[in-house]
């Protein structure tokens, strides 16, 4: 009995040991791109295999040595169409692979870029995107294709958990935005600043202030700035281009670098996308605050709008728009069409009445503080787990959970907010959910984009798309130029498109497993390539905000024109030029230096005293006193 039960166990092990011999290769791969091929459990008895890919044309042969009884490797292949795989030492292993052409894999994003610089309908683009993706990887079988966009791409996007993490936070942040803007919190915010302006500097300094203070969203900074300081820097004689110039340049810019805006949950989201198809483990938010010293466009035009407003200089259509304010007291042109009825946004700002500084600026600390603190006590726990004990604020950071931290603190900002509203009887409960469930229905158009950004992620990296363009280009692409090709093919493409989310989410996908490929291609080594991969994350990141701040159907600046109450034509022609020349040296000083290792802190500093120079020598001064023009 024993004897036919060990007999037994034999034959079902042998059964089992050839059950494991199998060739894996994936489903599809481009041609003249490396695809894996492995072939586990064969017999250390074979020293070498012969692999033999064949279609009805052609047949190629690779020798490969075995390693560890089993093969692990990326063959490229310059055939298309169905390839049938085989061994000649084993018959039984076989496996068939469809080889579709490489080129195909730049469908999917180019479509998407195409489609949105027509339509300028970056929803329908990036769906198309997909869906033509879809069809490439479903053996070009459309209906297949069409049923995967749904049951596949977008499904897969919104049940990772990550993902939803990010859906959540990016939810309530504008929940606690609607609730501040309706109580009156922003409105108190805003006075408090708008005190200070009693002279035309201060009154220029003021609105770049509150441009800057109120960073945790830029639709609400745009309406709140331009609205409140509309009245303000009318009296002042500030033209209402240099009022749209500053209200548009404190926008975008400020918030898509702040630590807690948001932008936050949309950003980090494409970037642990882009890592994730890398298998990288670092933590998306650290990387998103590694960026943030190479984000040059936006920190530096925040300091040129400071600068401007300071030295009180101007150059260009600016300057003759100023000098009109100032001779003629004329804040716009006597032909300005701008409709009365578009600059009134009196529903932003609630309860006016009631308006305190306090109800807009404590939920803003719980933000801020509540998600600095969660990454302090998530990061400080890993790393005890660990078994470490003596870390830096480094440390704790990249290994915190950041979306736990933001989901933490958006949720409490929501609570307190709420709390504080009811107690001190600024709207009824009824009123304050309505209010809460407003803010989250103005991210609602966000979240869409940000699930389609996932999902032609996916499709990018199932086709490789990086690794043709490696292919392509290889020796001619120089890793260290990638950041600002990066930033000028995104500012090309937000510019045309008038969306800086929908730049990102199309390129991000692409760029980041480009970066890493062509930096391997060079040899480079770790600090050099993260060096390269942050600078092109914060070029696609800073170009994508270049583009929208200087396109005429931006949705910012349209709305930097109406809340000013500036013609909208005006607005672009009077900003374009400070736009440009601040782009200019961002590239020129900033992109590429920094990606040879040149500190993004000294070209900071660099341009910023360019701009003094450029300022000093082709702008002039134009200034009057405040009391004469008043007598």
């Amino acid at each position: 009995m024993k004897k036919i039960a060990f007999t037994l166990f034999l034959i079902s092990l042998s059964f089992t040991f050839l059950k494991a011999q199998n060739l894996s290769t994936p489903s599809f791969g481009l041609q003249s791109v490396k695809f894996s091929v492995k072939l586990n459990n064969i017999p250390d008895s074979l020293n070498n295999i012969t692999l033999i890919l064949s279609n009805t044309d052609t047949n190629q042969e690779y020798n490969l040595s075995i390693k560890n009884s089993k093969i692990d490797t990326s063959i490229a292949t310059s055939l298309t169409g169905d390839l049938f795989v085989s061994t000649k030492e084993i018959s039984n292993i076989s496996s068939n692979i469809r080889i579709i052409p490489g080129w195909l894999s730049l469908v999917p994003p180019l479509l998407a870029i195409l489609l949105a610089l027509i339509f300028r309908q970056v929803i329908i683009a990036l769906l198309i995107g997909i869906f033509s993706g879809a069809i490439f990887i479903n053996d070009y079988n459309p209906l297949i294709g069409f049923l995967k966009v749904i049951d596949t791409y977008i499904i897969n996007a919104l049940t990772d958990v990550s993902h939803i993490q990010i859906i959540v936070f990016t939810s309530l942040f504008g929940g606690v935005v609607g609730l501040i803007s309706k109580s009156g919190g922003t409105k108190g915010l805003a006075d408090l600043i708008t005190k200070f302006a009693k002279t035309r500097k201060s009154g220029l300094l003021s609105t770049w202030l509150m441009g800057i203070a109120i960073f945790f969203d830029d639709y609400a900074n745009t309406l709140i700035v331009g609205n409140l300081m509309r009245p303000i820097t009318d009296k002042l004689r500030v033209s209402r281009e240099k009022l749209s110039f500053i209200v548009d340049a404190t926008a975008a810019p400020v918030v898509s670098i702040f630590i807690v805006s948001s932008w936050i949950g949309y950003e980090v989201g494409l970037i642990h996308d882009g890592l994730n198809m890398l298998g990288s483990t670092e933590n998306a938010y650290d990387v998103f605050l590694q960026t943030i010293p190479y984000r040059f466009y936006p920190i530096l035009m925040l300091v040129f709008v400071f600068l401007v407003s300071y030295l009180k200089r101007d150059f260009g259509p600016m300057y003759k728009a100023e000098k009109r304010a100032i001779d003629e007291g004329k804040v716009m042109r006597s032909d300005n069409l701008t409709s009365k009825d578009l600059t009134e946004s009196t529903e932003l700002f609630g309860n006016e009445d009631k308006a305190r500084w306090y109800n807009g600026v404590i939920p803003i600390l719980i933000l801020v503080f509540g998600t600095v603190l969660g990454l302090y006590i998530t990061g400080s726990n890993t790393l005890v787990e660990k078994g470490i004990t003596d870390f830096s604020i480094r440390d704790i950071i990249g290994n915190s959970d950041s979306y736990t931290s933001l989901l933490w603190a958006s949720f409490s900002a929501c609570v307190v907010a709420g709390v504080m509203i009811i107690l001190q009887k600024i709207m009824t409960l009824k009123e304050t959910v309505d209010a809460w469930f407003m803010g989250l229905r103005s991210m609602f158009l966000a979240l869409i984009i940000l699930t389609l950004a996932w999902s032609i992620g996916t499709i990018t990296n199932e086709m490789k798309t990086a690794d043709y363009i490696v292919s392509v280009l290889g020796d001619s692409l120089n890793p260290r130029f990638l950041p600002v090709l990066v930033f000028l093919l995104c500012a090309l493409t937000s510019f045309s498109t008038g969306t800086s989310w929908g730049t990102m989410a199309i390129m991000m996908p692409i760029v980041i497993p480009l970066a890493v490929s062509v930096t391997h291609l060079y040899n480079f080594n770790p600090m050099d390539s993260q060096i390269i991969l942050h600078g092109v994350i914060s070029s696609v990141l800073t170009g994508s905000v270049f583009g929208d701040h200087c396109s005429p159907i931006s949705d910012t600046t349209i709305l930097s024109s109406m809340a000013s109450g500036c013609d909208h034509i005006d607005h672009v022609r009077t900003q374009l030029p400070y736009a440009v020349v601040v782009a200019f040296f961002c590239m020129l000083i900033g992109d590429i230096p920094t990606a040879y290792g040149f500190s993004p802190y000294f070209s900071i500093i660099i341009i910023t005293v360019i701009l003094v120079a450029i300022l000093f020598i082709f702008g002039k001064k134009l200034d009057y006193k405040y009391s004469e023009v008043t007598k």
